[in-house]
């Protein structure tokens, strides 16, 4: 499978949590001042937190692994570790839902890495019918990252399932999906990309795919 030039991690998490109305900011200071670095030191990457555009109380977020072994112990570590113990029930107080989370790897390779800008990035979520094959990753390659980067925007990530059991059971994850998820920049001044995801990957899609409009908080690495 190809790597993306710009070294994403093998395994990525995208995150959605549904938050208690009006405690999204409250989450956001706590995250970036305790929970940045410490993961970083049990092993993860955190590439990205955002702010949902379309749903005040909606906080997704990213982070990646070396690989599925390299998860398991990371997060034994982070969530064992004293950084969540002292924070874990302010955190949790904010949140409604912490389980719709995807599990991911590198799809294709894409042109460029974390762009600094406006902050504004959309996340396009595609059900499959069926795991991701090469001609799927070929329309993606030669025909959806252009699109986008006609559009103007700068892709940042395309992924797909990682097949791999979750590893660390207390985390659930949305198992027996498959999809593939891109991830782009927009300029601050520039329209939402719109693409006919339909007529592209009509074969190989299972249900429509959904659009998250998000903004980058002020200490998210993709911008």
């Amino acid at each position: 499978m190809p790597t993306s030039t710009h070294a994403l991690p093998p395994v990525i998490e995208l995150r959605q949590y549904t938050l208690h109305p009006g405690r999204r900011d409250e989450l956001i200071e706590l995250f970036e001042r305790e929970f940045l670095f410490s993961q970083q030191d049990c092993g993860m990457r955190v590439l990205g937190q955002f702010r949902d555009l379309d749903a005040p109380d909606r906080f997704v977020w990213l982070r990646g692994f070396a690989g599925m072994p390299q998860r398991a112990q990371a997060l034994a570590d982070f969530y064992g570790g004293p950084i969540w113990q002292a924070h874990r029930n302010a955190a949790n107080a904010t949140m409604i839902d912490s389980d719709d989370v995807l599990m991911l790897r590198p799809c294709v390779p894409v042109a460029s890495g974390a762009a600094a800008g406006s902050g504004r990035v959309i996340a396009t979520i595609c059900p499959l019918r069926a795991p991701a094959d090469d001609a799927l990753r070929r329309q993606l390659s030669e025909l959806v990252l252009p699109r986008l980067a006609a559009a103007g925007a700068t892709p940042l990530a395309c992924l797909e399932t990682e097949p791999a059991r979750n590893n660390f059971p207390r985390l659930p994850v949305r198992e027996g999906e498959q999809v593939v998820v891109w991830l782009a920049s927009v300029p601050r001044d520039g329209a939402w990309p719109a693409l006919d995801i339909g007529a592209l990957l009509d074969r190989w899609l299972r249900d429509l795919p959904t659009s998250l409009h998000l903004q980058a908080t002020p200490r998210s690495a993709w911008r």
